[in-house]
């Protein structure tokens, strides 16, 4: 996807970054959604796929904006799409590529991360540092990141051009594609890197650990990564990519929005999502995952041409 501007407008545009954006605050348009698809699901236990369906539906009703989805559970054989194939500025939800292209890269290389990619992508997944994604996006370059989308099998993400790692389109399918890979056994990541992509999204600062986690039962591990980002055009985007693992289960889900008023909106829609599948995949009477801080919607200027 090309954004080109011009120089006024690159100096009259503020260019957004939160923690999950390193873009120009520019007009260029993003693609347009379809209208009001409706939420397609098949599953290997009766009435599953029946209930998810109307669940996830009514935590919609009402809520204004895009909205994508993306939902497999490998216990019951059930998977949940909408707009699977929507594309979306990725924020910082991009960040696992970044991580999951650079441990592709070393495993080419029979080698092992250095100290300071360690403490990189340490950095950038576990508190969403756009300093240290900049750092190994620039190391990696562009032709790494494609190398690494074509062995994963994500044709429909396209890298952000020029540095703008925030503005990579994404869709559902590619990320539930990632999130498959980084929770199986396969030949694009060594388990060892699997292992490792997922322990750090298991640290996610507390502040950053809301979305598809929102309703999880005790009774599985989290693992989270989220994103959001204002633009001029289609407002805030805002989502969520997580894996789930336990009593039964294992099972990632995404969750991609875009035209949000604000950031606490859509973070709302997500989890409205969120809750409504854990409590369909996983009936328990135990306690459920509540975020317990609310994400600030905080962002740093960019100066035009960076």
């Amino acid at each position: 996807m090309t954004h080109s501007i011009s120089r006024r407008a690159r100096a009259l545009a503020a260019a957004g970054l939160g923690a999950g954006m390193l873009v120009p605050c520019v007009v260029a348009a993003t693609p347009a959604a379809a209208a009001a698809p409706t939420v397609s699901c098949t599953s290997g236990k009766a009435g599953l796929a029946a209930k998810l369906q109307k669940d996830i539906t009514a935590a919609m009703a009402g809520r204004k904006g895009t909205i994508a989805v993306g939902l497999r559970d490998r216990g019951t054989g059930t998977t949940c799409t909408l707009r699977e194939s929507t594309a979306y500025d990725s924020a910082s939800v991009v960040k696992v590529t970044v991580l999951g292209t650079l441990l592709w890269d070393a495993k080419k290389h029979n080698r092992y991360l250095t100290s300071r990619e360690v403490t990189l992508t340490k950095a950038m997944i576990t508190q969403s540092d756009n300093n240290a994604t900049s750092s190994l996006w620039k190391q990696l370059g562009v032709t790494k990141v494609k190398g690494f989308l074509t062995a994963a099998g994500m044709t429909q993400t396209k890298p952000g051009a020029n540095g703008y790692w925030g503005l990579t389109q994404i869709t559902v399918r590619d990320e539930q594609r990632l999130l498959g890979l980084i929770t199986a056994k396969n030949s694009v990541l060594s388990d060892n890197s699997r292992a490792y992509i997922l322990k750090l999204m298991g640290q996610v600062v507390s502040s950053q650990r809301w979305g598809t986690p929102a309703g999880a039962p005790s009774s599985v591990s989290v693992h989270v990564k989220n994103g959001w980002l204002q633009r001029a055009t289609h407002g805030w985007r805002v989502h969520s990519v997580g894996t789930f693992k336990g009593a039964g289960h294992d099972y990632m889900i995404t969750v991609l929005t875009q035209d949000n008023s604000t950031m606490s909106y859509g973070v709302t829609t997500i989890q409205n999502i969120a809750r409504a599948i854990h409590k369909d995949l996983v009936p328990t009477t135990t306690a459920r995952y509540t975020p317990t801080t609310t994400p600030r919607e905080s962002f740093v200027a960019v100066p035009p041409g960076t």
